[in-house]
């Protein structure tokens, strides 16, 4: 199957964005994230990528199928709790372009869209004069109940693309996980690279 990869500008934008919403509750439902995501959250957190002129939104299509997608934005126009870990690192926030998220169907990984992704989203940190990417990614307990016996970190890929943690960089965002009532915060490490 041939899958094609778009970036998502204007009204293509603006007409998959129920679908990645929808995307991003299905994929992190499941570990690490356990989120227990609605349509009206996702509709308002994805806005920054209808307002930010430097965001970047690429889609993995199966046809007329969003089947995966990731997101990235100047890091100052994202969530300010993202920023926080970055204040003891000396590099200006201008200088830092966030790789959001990524989300691919289980049915699809393994065949190098996750490369297609970054690659994508290190193309627009570059475009855009930034010198480094980074993302966080969820930290969970080794011992968590939730935690699959055949879990596979994405750590080896991570490094292999060249990013790092930062030691000691944490981000806290909070999102309710299945099965709980309230939202609580998780702690998220922060990974980075030089560009």
């Amino acid at each position: 199957m041939t899958i094609e990869i778009l970036t998502l500008r204007g009204e293509a934008l603006e007409a998959a964005l129920d679908d990645l919403a929808r995307l991003r509750i299905a994929v992190f439902r499941d570990w690490p994230y356990l989120y227990d995501g609605t349509l009206d959250y996702e509709r308002r957190y994805l806005k920054a990528y209808r307002t930010s002129p430097g965001a970047i939104v690429v889609g993995a299509f199966d046809g007329a199928r969003l089947v995966g997608a990731a997101t990235g934005t100047p890091l100052e126009d994202h969530s300010e709790e993202f920023a926080v870990p970055f204040a003891g690192t000396g590099l200006p926030l201008d200088r830092i372009f966030y790789c959001a998220e990524s989300v691919l169907l289980p049915e699809y990984r393994g065949r190098g869209l996750g490369h297609a992704f970054f690659d994508a989203r290190e193309a627009q940190a570059r475009a855009l004069g930034r010198t480094h990417a980074a993302f966080c990614a969820v930290s969970r307990p080794a011992d968590h109940p939730a935690r699959p016996a055949d879990y596979r970190p994405l750590d080896a890929f991570w490094m292999k693309r060249g990013y790092a943690p930062i030691p000691g960089a944490f981000a806290r965002y909070s999102w309710k996980d299945r099965g709980e009532a309230e939202e609580t915060a998780k702690s998220m490490q922060v990974w980075w690279k030089a560009l």
